[in-house]
């Protein structure tokens, strides 16, 4: 059987290696866009960004491919999935036939169309070039205007205040993360980067970015006018789902089922890309790095015969400052929610429940409770509020007997 998986990221990496190191023995290329092998992504906010981490974290290391009979083709664009033809159409002519293909594209920066955004100074950050450019920057900086926060403009408003840049950031909600957390949780946010500095404008967007052949100042929708030395625009991603054809793609990513199949027999989407229908939270797409991992690995035992249905709770984690974030599960909507801790000492987990339904947890400082309550999610248990409550109430004990 011949396997061609599409994207050059975590997911993609999870693939090939769980398909090698699991046996499969046929033919395996993998094509990524990006002319570096695989990496992790998640220090490119953090310490790669700081420059605390000199090198990038490769997955594998390069000679891994080769030395594993992996094909690559690295730094050249896949162009189209054809279906009928079960091949896959690269940058340039080349195609490579299929029996089964991984499409794992990933996601890339929104760009909304914001007047000087194209100045020389105006970045986002997505790839390992991305984050060289920025690094670059700030080293020469000495201030800098954030336009979103989201985790990732969160992560890199914190590691610009450790290089010691000051930071104003420009949120259109009301708190930080207020789509994803509410005003609570990210007002715990916000005081968080208040603490250490960053200044915060909430109910505003970036109505232009201002400068002569280089950015100067950000002009907001409420007048304001923000210099700086640089800006980031980090206002979420869309899925990179072109490869995928119309027949399979959408804007909301590519739908696949509960296994992470296509309508295509024999492909299927994973990572970033894939508007994955989740047994307990249906169709979602999320962009977390142990997801990536754990659909890599799902996908490949299913090509090797064992086909299994991904329903992990999810879950990821953020550092910011000196405070560990986590989150497991997807709740769009809550109707209660459970806090044992403190959030004022910024040392709590909180449970987030609909019609008494565990859907997701958020802690901060907290450890443990948040791969703890993971059972619980993919149960869609009703825990006893007070025992989610009681800090000395090991979660475990509430999980459902299995079988």
């Amino acid at each position: 059987m011949d396997v061609v998986v599409v994207g050059g990221g975590l997911a993609a990496a999870s693939t090939i290696g769980t398909l090698r190191g699991e046996g499969f023995d046929g033919r395996l290329v993998l094509i990524g866009e990006e002319s570096l092998p695989p990496y992790e992504r998640p220090p490119l906010s953090k310490e790669y960004l700081r420059g605390e981490d000199a090198e990038l974290r490769l997955v594998r290391p390069p000679d891994w491919y080769a030395d594993n009979g992996v094909e690559t083709r690295f730094g050249v664009r896949a162009e189209r999935l054809l279906a009928r033809e079960r091949e896959i159409r690269l940058q340039g002519g080349e195609r490579i036939g299929f029996d089964a293909a991984v499409i794992a594209t990933g996601s890339r920066p929104r760009r909304p169309p914001i007047p000087g955004l194209e100045l020389d100074g105006v970045f986002d950050l997505r790839s390992a070039r991305d984050a060289d450019r920025l690094r670059a920057a700030a080293a020469r900086a000495s201030s800098a205007v954030l336009v979103g926060m989201g985790f990732i403009g969160a992560e890199v408003a914190a590691s610009f205040r450790q290089m010691g840049l000051d930071v104003t950031v420009v949120e259109a909600f009301a708190t930080p993360l207020e789509r994803v957390l509410g005003p609570v949780l990210g007002g715990a946010i916000g005081a968080l980067h208040r603490d250490h500095g960053v200044e915060m404008v909430f109910g505003e967007v970036a109505e232009r970015f201002e400068g002569v052949d280089r950015f100067e100042a950000l002009v907001t929708s409420g007048g304001r006018r923000i210099e700086g030395d640089l800006a980031v625009v980090g206002i979420g991603v869309e899925p990179a789902s072109e490869v995928a054809g119309p027949d399979l793609g959408t804007e909301g990513g590519i739908p696949v089922d509960a296994a992470l199949a296509t309508a295509v027999p024999g492909v299927y989407a994973i990572g970033d890309v894939a508007l994955h229908d989740h047994p307990v939270f249906g169709p979602v797409r999320v962009e977390h790095f142990d997801k990536a991992i754990k659909q890599g690995e799902t996908v490949a035992r299913t090509l090797l015969g064992r086909r299994q249905v991904f329903d992990d709770a999810h879950w990821f984690w953020s550092d910011q400052y000196d405070s560990q974030i986590q989150m497991s599960g997807f709740a769009t909507e809550w109707d209660d929610m459970v806090v044992r801790g403190s959030i004022r000492e910024r040392s709590f987990a909180a449970f987030l429940l609909k019609d008494g339904v565990l859907r997701s947890t958020f802690t901060m400082n907290w450890k443990l409770d948040c791969r703890r309550s993971m059972p619980l999610i993919e149960a869609q248990a009703r825990p006893d509020p007070r025992a989610l409550a009681d800090p000395d109430v090991d979660l475990r004990r509430l999980h459902p007997p299995k079988g």
